[in-house]
């Protein structure tokens, strides 16, 4: 007899508490969607008030606690993530459909992500420096904002959720998450793993459900003063909006349609291994998948026949299966889209080299299955060429000289990674400075990013705030600065200034 599938309830305040409205929505396997994986709250701004005001409350005290502190909370935090790693990955797996090796890979960028800032919580330093005046010091420290929305997607269920809770926390700021409705179960499973280590009641909470039930409030709540967001390009810009009339600090992680170049003189193989994994890795469905293929035409067609046939020979299926090399799409309507562009792509008189099908058949008749495509002689008037497609559909283009390369690399409204393979290394360091992307890799895909650097891009992608590494913490953070003055007098700056300057002058 098969088992109901479970209810899921936001939490709030340290309790686990339904919605006002009883209305839930269900989680559903794109491998299968007979497989009903749970059903969460389908939450409204009711909950959102309420997980704000508990944020708002639990800040008063969470601040206080001194940052080593809440850097041993987070690091116990990444320690439970890693005691509970593979079911986290299966559930991943099971709910946002990508193969289990990258899933595990999800979660263990998680547990990074959380071993990295618990040590912070000892390195958030500022500065010291001179005064102007004697007897004066002046120094910076940074302090937290207050409640953060964060607001996650479904490519990476338990990473980008990591990335934004832990440094979060670690500065002292309470958190309202809204995960992406299509992989809630990962951020739930996070939150249970927050409860469980010992963070205290109101400063993680969680509520579930749409953009406009709980996205919308999330982002226009007074209280909340920062909203970070992964996720479209399109999005990204209502929420900017929304913010703006409060004057929230907002990051946005958005689109990506990156680029790897292949020059002539490239280890063709190592190319080849990084643009398979780059295009096709989680379905192409990452802000850095490898969108676009620019390769030189000594080597033009040779790499593309082999390329197309270590496509065709890539095996997709159920991510749980260990053998399944590429996953399905996340839904319904992220395969239409993949499919819409198959079409546009031909309409335009891009010449597909394989894939561009629906796969059909006992296996892929309950998912949202996609051939690994690929489309040569792709030109820079094409919509494969510029927009993001979300999906395993690459364009490779023709090009002659490194100039023309980085030209084309740079063709676009977004600028988030990029790649080169060349065993030249005057090439390598051109391709390095010019190329204008906030990601950069010399003989490795366009996908990899570690999380003690830096992360972001530049034009549509984002607004200049980064995640990942210690610059993560202009975003989670404000710099105050301080001056003691210890003269016992009053000191005017830049007017004694002026008269000390004077003074000296004459006795010498």
């Amino acid at each position: 007899m098969a088992t109901k599938p479970p209810v899921y309830k936001n939490y709030i305040a340290g309790k686990w508490v339904a919605c006002k409205s009883g209305k839930t929505f269900a989680n559903v396997n794109p491998a299968d969607t007979r497989d009903v994986i749970g059903h969460f709250q389908d939450s409204g701004p009711e909950e959102v008030n309420a997980a704000v005001r508990a944020a708002k409350e639990a800040y008063k005290s969470w601040r206080l606690v001194p940052a080593p502190k809440r850097g041993e909370l987070v690091m116990e935090l990444g320690l439970w993530l890693k005691r509970n790693k593979e079911r986290l990955a299966k559930d991943a797996t099971r709910e946002m459909g990508k193969i289990l090796t990258e899933t595990r890979g999800d979660v263990q960028e998680g547990i990074d992500c959380a071993l990295y800032w618990g040590g912070e919580g000892r390195r958030m330093f500022g500065e010291t420096t001179p005064s102007e005046l004697p007897n004066k010091w002046a120094m910076t420290m940074r302090q937290p904002l207050g409640v953060c929305g964060l607001i996650t997607p479904w490519n990476f269920p338990m990473a980008i959720p990591c990335w934004k809770l832990m440094p979060a926390l670690l500065c002292g700021n309470t958190v309202v998450i809204k995960p992406a409705s299509l992989t809630p179960l990962s951020v739930w499973n996070l939150v249970k793993g927050a409860q469980e280590v010992g963070f205290p009641p109101g400063v993680v909470n969680l509520v579930t459900g749409g953009g406009r039930g709980v996205g919308t409030p999330l982002c226009e709540h007074p209280d909340v003063a920062l909203v970070s967001f992964t996720g479209s390009t399109e999005v990204g810009r209502q929420i900017n909006l929304a913010c703006a009339k409060d004057f929230k600090r907002v990051g946005l992680e958005m689109g990506g349609k990156n680029a790897v170049i292949v020059m002539d003189d490239a280890n063709l193989d190592l190319a080849l291994d990084g643009v398979l994994w780059g295009a096709f890795g989680t379905t192409g469905q990452r802000c850095t998948a490898t969108s676009r293929c620019l390769v030189q035409r000594g080597v033009y067609e040779k790499f593309l026949s082999a390329l197309a046939k270590r496509a065709r020979a890539l095996r997709v299926g159920d991510g749980l299966d260990e053998r399944t090399e590429m996953g399905p799409a996340v839904d319904e309507g992220q395969l239409k889209t993949d499919l819409a562009y198959i079409a546009i792509a031909k309409k335009e008189g891009a010449r597909l080299i394989c894939g561009g099908k629906r796969l059909t058949g006992p296996k892929y008749d309950h998912g949202f299955f996609l051939e690994p495509t690929i489309f040569a002689d792709v030109t820079p008037r094409m919509r494969l060429f510029k927009e993001e497609v979300f999906g395993p559909v690459l364009a490779v283009v023709p090009f002659d000289t490194l100039e023309q390369a980085i030209a084309l690399q740079n063709d676009c409204l977004y600028g988030l990674s990029g790649s080169i393979y060349t065993k030249d290394v005057n090439k390598a360091f051109t391709a390095m400075r010019d190329v204008h992307t906030g990601l950069f890799y010399v003989n490795a895909p366009t996908i990899g990013a570690e999380n003690h650097l830096p992360f972001g891009g530049v034009k549509q992608t984002g607004n200049g705030h980064r995640e990942g590494g210690k610059e993560a913490l202009d975003l989670f953070s404000e710099w105050k600065a301080v001056y003691v003055d210890f003269s016992d007098s009053l000191q005017r700056a830049q007017i004694d200034t002026e008269k000390i300057v004077k003074l000296e002058g004459k006795k010498r």
